[in-house]
């Protein structure tokens, strides 16, 4: 009896010691391996290859970017709904920039650089200093970005710059990790450059997060306001990096998904403000600020693209259907959320 009594008490313990942040973390870590597990059991040769993994990659590299600066923006309890605009914009400034402006693809970083910059000073500075909602402020960036994306051209085109084309071809090889094809011909992994760039990302953003005065200041502005100012933390300033940092990551994401797609569209980037939401809401990040992590917000980009390739391999082509598994994925992940809190409170 004491021994089931002292084994309650060390769990009760434990729970209470682990941080909300790891613990959702854990979480979307174990949901995402055990999604990815069964589409590897139950839908076979479309999940067995390890370049179906590095597919997805490939393809979410930009969403992995501007949902990094998404949960930034929600770990201090705002939010910036502008993101999907600004790939948008930048995606077709770079397009018509490289084709018709005689540009090359390395100064078309600076232009998408630029583009990002431009909106987290705006954005970053009506949300910090003047104190308007971010929802307000940044429904009007989207708005803005999307319109200025239809001025900029209005119809879709491919790029057909030499040297941005070669770019875009180029590919990293992922040694050992290679397969067989249906001719019996050895055929390397690879990903993008994208990729990388997502993936330093993830990294510089982690270790700004988890060791710096700064990423301690993100968690204490969405944590409690009040406290922050007591403990001496300048809350506008935080806020207004939160936003400036969010719309340079949504520049360098937009540049990112231009070298995926290879063209300019005015409905590139639909919905990627969603999916950021989504995925930073997957991967751990309260709505109402204060928790996140940025390893949490990859893994659920990796989880909200998986779920999407098993309802397409599951014969299930209709959009609608990948909608109510996301809406249904993103109720499951909030209720969790809320049970964690409220345990954690009792506790």
């Amino acid at each position: 009896m004491a021994s089931e009594k002292n084994a309650a008490e060390k769990k009760s313990s434990w729970f209470k010691n682990v941080s909300d942040t790891n613990l959702l973390l854990t979480i979307t870590i174990v949901v995402f391996f055990a999604m990815y597990m069964a589409a590897m059991i139950f839908l076979g040769s479309g999940f067995l290859k390890p370049q179906a993994f590095f597919n997805i990659l490939n393809a979410q590299a930009a969403l992995i970017i501007t949902a990094c600066g998404m949960s930034l923006v929600m770990i201090t309890g705002g939010i910036d709904i502008s993101v999907g605009g600004v790939v948008a914009l930048v995606s077709m400034s770079c397009a018509v920039y490289l084709d018709f402006g005689g540009g090359n693809p390395y100064t078309a970083i600076l232009l998408a650089l630029a583009i990002g910059l431009a909106f987290g000073l705006v954005q970053g500075f009506l949300v910090a200093y003047l104190e308007i909602q971010p929802f307000i402020v940044s429904l009007a960036g989207m708005f803005f970005a999307r319109g200025m994306t239809t001025i900029v051209h209005t119809n879709p085109f491919n790029v057909e710059n030499e040297a941005f084309t070669k770019l875009k071809m180029t590919r990293v090889i992922i040694p050992g990790m290679g397969s067989i094809n249906k001719k019996g011909i050895y055929v390397d992994a690879y990903v993008e450059l994208g990729v990388v760039v997502a993936l330093l990302i993830v990294v510089i953003l982690f270790c700004v997060l988890r060791w710096t005065k700064l990423g301690r200041a993100f968690y204490a502005v969405g944590g409690n306001q009040q406290s922050a100012l007591m403990l001496g933390i300048n809350v506008k300033r935080t806020k207004f990096l939160a936003h400036l940092i969010c719309s340079i990551l949504a520049g360098i994401g937009g540049y990112v998904y231009f070298l995926h797609v290879g063209s300019g569209s005015p409905s590139h980037a639909s919905g990627m403000e969603m999916n950021a939401i989504a995925s930073s809401i997957i991967g751990g990040t309260m709505l109402t600020g204060g928790v996140g992590n940025i390893i949490g917000t990859f893994f659920g980009v990796l989880s909200l693209s998986t779920i999407q390739n098993i309802v397409a391999s599951a014969g299930l082509d209709q959009a609608w259907w990948t909608g109510i598994t996301v809406a249904a994925m993103l109720c499951i992940f909030l209720i969790v959320q809320s049970v964690i809190m409220a345990r954690k409170k009792r506790a």
